[in-house]
């Protein structure tokens, strides 16, 4: 599902930087005594000597030899093959099944019934130079799952991307979708907001086309010449409101396993309430040349040669769609290698394995490596080492319809997670190019060393040193913490939605980890019946070396938790990513007074009227809620005890980590807890699923993250009260977190 990677990327730098090599990492491992860190050293080497590129290659042109689709005969064939290598290795595997509701088309059509028939061929043409796009009788069609059925005809509206600012553009313009068709493009943001925002507006339909200006031959050449979506190409996906809650639309924060309690379809929230296809350029095209009205903007005005206009109309759209509501099984590949010393504590590790049709790059790149490193840990068992704690592998069945694989399995063991994980390790697809990670923050250090010691199968520098290349010169993220050309910590990115963390993170409070690689090289497959090996080997990893990579690199840091004398998390990186949210907070109080003192200014001065064209008119801008001034004293009191218990629990560490190990079993098991103290169990405003204070997926940024997140969103908004509660609630999480984490490192310190 994966695709906005640059809210992941380590791609922070401040201005000016002068690039030079990085330092080597430290000697010492975060949480080990220097013997167990040399021991350990030893058998990371060993590991990461294992992984083999060819292997997770021919892993992935096995698992991608056939569309394999929630339900569909390959994906059984696939889970089964797993389980069975898993077993090869030596692990305790097994399959978990979980039945969800998974509507299936039933009917499909589009056609444009004024000023001129057209019918839209809502099809993916086979390449010829491509076999496996040849094997169209088990292909699902191009469709939006989570749809809502309907037969509706209106006039067609062009709303760009579909996102809040181009509602307010069409507002500017008079123009209303009610009662209307609304067709948007692929990109700009979570395809799940376009029908939801033009459902929000009165629009009966949504139409989501990719344009050839962001994945087609605006770009790069098409396929099979070239890595772009052909005319024909359409991306598949889910449109349930995830950012409500993930998972099986029918049982919200419980597991789909026999005897469950499920809602009436009528009753499920995150069900879309109008009718969404998705469609081709190549169908898009008559559609949008049948538009008048005034001509759009120019950052409205997508790759096909012809004119953009609004509408509405004279184009009169008639879109029926109709879904058999049934259920189809997911089945989680969940394999385990118990710990020796403190198997109550867990490291989960996870990658999706279905496609919406071959999913050779989405997700199979990232699950083939996955699967060499769960080899190459087999290996290195049978060469003698075990982990200290319990390692829980997962091949996650039903992430592209909404993540239903990893949020039933975790609600079904919800209590045992929130008792013994420690960590989530998720990736997803995984390509060509520069690492990437995001998550929790009290992990950042852990990232940053794994990354010294892994090195970049191409140009044989260190993934880490790579990646301040890419950073020095190509630029970073504004506001985010900046990093010198001496320092070894580069800051990682907030994770909000959009794959198999979500779960972990955003509903249990599980410290987790989003890895992988990519950004070199660009195509226009995703989700299309186009993602199959031949791709893959003729544009993107072709002999899959970031395939065993990513094992090498997530293998490592998971071998790294697992044998720690104490977890090695680092809570005064979270403190100081902490303190920069309330910067950012205060910046924004202080920017929306500013702009709404500047609106008014500018009415007042009759500035939008005198601005304004008299022959073509637009709806003047009215005045700008100005928030009241914040005290965030306590907020920023809260952040500076948690800086305190940082600093205090790393002196302890460091003077305690040789303890019994009866003394160190007990803190690592409160240690593992720690991140619960982010949740509130009365959830978000109007998210009663998402519990975690600190991140969030945004209610208008679906996949992307929103950082304290019940004050931030509330701001925004103009829900001023709500926003003080709110500010209460995450200051009192902050401190509850700083309480604990002085608590741990008291008992650290005692002889």
């Amino acid at each position: 599902m994966r695709r906005f990677v640059s809210v992941l990327l380590l791609n922070t730098m401040a201005a000016g930087l002068v690039a030079q090599s990085a330092p080597s990492s430290s000697s010492a491992l975060l949480g080990y005594t220097d013997a167990n860190a040399k021991v350990e050293r030893d058998w990371e080497n060993r590991f990461r000597a294992i992984p083999e590129a060819k292997r997770a290659h021919e892993n992935m042109r096995l698992l991608a030899a056939h569309p394999h689709h929630v339900g569909s005969e390959a994906q059984r064939k696939n889970a089964e093959w797993m389980v069975a290598r898993y077993k090869e290795w030596g692990w305790d595997a097994h399959i978990e099944q979980f039945d969800v509701l998974y509507p299936m088309p039933k009917t499909m059509l589009l056609e444009m019934v004024g000023p001129k028939p057209f019918k839209a061929k809502l099809d993916e043409p086979p390449l010829a130079e491509d076999p496996y796009t040849h094997e169209k009788a088990t292909q699902l069609p191009g469709y939006n799952i989570y749809s809502a059925d309907g037969d509706v005809t209106g006039p067609l509206v062009y709303a760009n991307y579909g996102m809040l600012d181009d509602y307010a553009e069409l507002e500017r313009n008079g123009i209303s979708v009610k009662g209307a068709i609304v067709i948007t493009r692929y990109g700009g943001g979570w395809r799940g907001l376009k029908p939801k925002l033009a459902y929000e507006h009165g629009a009966i339909g949504c139409i989501i086309y990719s344009d050839p200006a962001d994945d087609g031959y605006v770009q790069n050449d098409v396929l099979p010449s070239g890595p772009m979506r052909p005319s024909g190409g359409v991306q598949r996906g889910s449109v349930a409101d995830t950012p409500l809650y993930p998972g099986d639309p029918l049982t919200p924060g419980y597991g789909s396993v026999p005897g469950a309690k499920r809602l009436a379809i009528k009753d499920a929230q995150v069900l879309m309430k109008i009718p969404v296809l998705p469609i081709s350029y190549g169908d898009a095209q008559p559609l949008l040349a049948a538009l008048s009205g005034s001509v759009v903007p120019p950052a409205w005005r997508g790759g096909l040669p012809m004119t953009y206009h609004f509408g509405p109309g004279p184009a009169k759209v008639h879109l029926k769609l109709a879904f058999d509501w049934g259920t189809k099984p997911v089945l989680d590949v969940v394999a385990t290698m118990k710990g020796s010393v403190e198997p109550d504590v867990w490291i989960v590790r996870g990658n999706h394995y279905d496609g919406w049709v071959n999913g050779a790059d989405d997700p199979i790149s990232g699950q083939s490596g996955m699967l060499e490193e769960a080899r190459a840990l087999g290996e290195l068992a049978k060469q003698g080492w075990r982990p200290k704690r319990t390692l829980i592998y997962a091949a996650w069945d039903g992430e592209e319809p909404g993540l239903l694989g990893s949020t039933e399995w975790a609600e079904t063991h919800a209590e045992e997670l929130s008792k013994h994980a420690a960590l989530y390790v998720n990736s997803d697809e995984s390509n060509r190019g520069f690492f990437n990670a995001g998550g929790s923050h009290a992990l950042e250090r852990l990232v940053n060393d794994v990354a010294h010691d892994v090195t970049d199968p191409e140009t044989k520098a260190s993934i880490w040193k790579r990646q301040q290349a890419a950073m020095l010169s190509r630029g970073g993220r504004p506001g985010a913490r900046s990093v010198d050309s001496g320092s070894e910590t580069i800051p990682i990115g907030a994770i909000g939605s959009g794959s198999d963390f979500a779960t972990f993170i955003d509903h249990l409070g599980i410290a987790s980890l989003n890895l992988g690689f990519g950004g070199e090289d660009r195509g226009g497959t995703y989700h299309s019946a186009y993602d199959t090996p031949w791709y893959i080997e003729h544009f993107g990893d072709k002999e899959s070396l970031y395939g065993a990579a990513l094992a090498q690199t997530a293998g490592t840091l998971v071998m790294r938790v697992a044998d720690a004398d104490v977890l090695p998390y680092d809570f005064s990186n979270l403190a100081e990513t902490i303190g920069g949210y309330s910067t950012e907070l205060k910046s924004l109080v202080k920017q929306l007074q500013r702009e709404s003192a500047v609106r008014q200014r500018n009415i007042a001065m009759g500035v939008y009227t005198l601005a304004a064209d008299p022959q073509h008119p637009t709806t003047l801008p009215g005045p700008l809620a100005s928030p009241p001034d914040m005290d965030f004293s306590q907020l920023d009191g809260a952040i500076a005890a948690l800086k305190t218990a940082a600093d205090k629990f790393n002196k302890a560490r460091a003077a305690g980590i040789a303890a019994s190990p009866s003394k160190l079993s007990a803190v690592n098991a409160e240690l593992a807890t720690a991140e619960r103290k982010f949740l509130n169990a009365d959830g978000l405003p109007r998210r009663p699923w998402t519990q975690n204070i600190l991140y969030a997926p945004g209610w208008y940024t679906g996949y992307g993250v929103k950082t304290l997140p019940g004050v931030r969103e509330a701001i925004e908004d103009g829900r001023y009260p709500e926003a003080a509660a709110q500010l209460t609630i995450a200051t009192q999480a902050i401190a509850n977190e700083a309480a604990y984490i002085d608590k741990i490192a008291d008992e650290l310190a005692v002889p």
